[in-house]
């Protein structure tokens, strides 16, 4: 559990912003005069304040002066305008720093902040309805309590796990564009199914809640897709015939290369 005198200061109140806000209440893990949310748009700060009784303003400076952690939900290109001067590095000397910018580096990072101990981090939208899938990567004073508080803030909204700083373009594209590769291919499954007679809405539940239990299985089971997919393909049966189907399109090639192509622009975000 997360200290109960800890603050956790949020900038940029936008829609991951407030999925982290409302997983940490939901989840207990933190009480609401525990967070100080900022957000440059005043009717959004006072909305966040109505919604979950914490704290917000439009000052980051305030928030980060009174938290031990902060966390920077802000666009790539934003994060340098927030952190990159004398009086953040003042205030944020010798806390956490959390950022969830695409393709912004912990080199970046660490010279923007060298007080700081600071940590990359890549969530996923499905955050909002607490599913989601959120990878750590720790700077090098970054502390092991440290980044166990950063994976007990992101297990408020999901999973969560650690990897290297090298690692996390790949991580991008995979899990930080992959429910949108997902939706694509849950789509089409459905557009099958409406040409064989299936109403959207009934094609659309099924599909839908049968990724859900497929994902669950590979989770729980922690037995290989291949394996799963093979206790389902029974001799001569339809679901073979399916799958030949899906690699004579090079189903594999492309999927694999739509990561990969993700991975190589999200290497570019943040750069510039």
């Amino acid at each position: 559990m997360l200290d109960s005198r800890l603050t956790l200061a949020i900038i940029g109140s936008g829609t991951m912003g407030e999925a982290i806000v409302r997983g940490l209440l939901r989840s207990g893990k933190l009480q609401p005069r525990q967070i100080f949310a900022t957000d440059r748009r005043v009717d959004v700060a006072n909305a966040l304040r109505v919604a979950h009784d914490v704290r917000t303003g439009t000052n980051n400076e305030d928030a980060c002066r009174e938290a031990e952690v902060v966390l920077l939900a802000v666009k790539p290109h934003e994060v340098a305008a927030v952190v990159d001067n004398d009086v953040m590095r003042t205030l944020l000397a010798g806390k956490l720093v959390i950022s969830i910018a695409a393709g912004v580096r912990l080199a970046q990072l660490a010279g923007w902040l060298p007080g700081a101990s600071v940590i990359r981090a890549m969530p996923n939208t499905p955050c909002l309805i607490g599913e989601g899938m959120t990878v750590i990567a720790r700077g090098p004073t970054v502390t092991d309590a440290q980044a166990a508080v950063a994976m007990e803030i992101f297990r408020a909204v999901g999973r969560c796990l650690e990897a290297e700083d090298k690692l996390m373009d790949a991580v991008t594209s995979l899990n930080g564009s992959g429910p949108a590769f997902a939706y694509v291919f849950l789509e089409a499954m459905c557009d099958g199914a409406v040409r064989m007679g299936l109403r959207r809405d009934a094609a659309m539940e099924i599909a839908a809640q049968m990724f859900q239990g497929a994902a669950r299985m590979v989770l729980q089971t922690g037995e290989h897709p291949a394996a799963l997919k093979d206790q389902v393909t029974t001799p001569a049966g339809c679901t073979i015939a399916g799958l030949l189907t899906m690699e004579d399109g090079r189903i594999r090639s492309v999927i694999a290369r739509a990561v990969e192509e993700a991975a190589v622009v999200a290497g570019k975000l943040g750069q510039g």
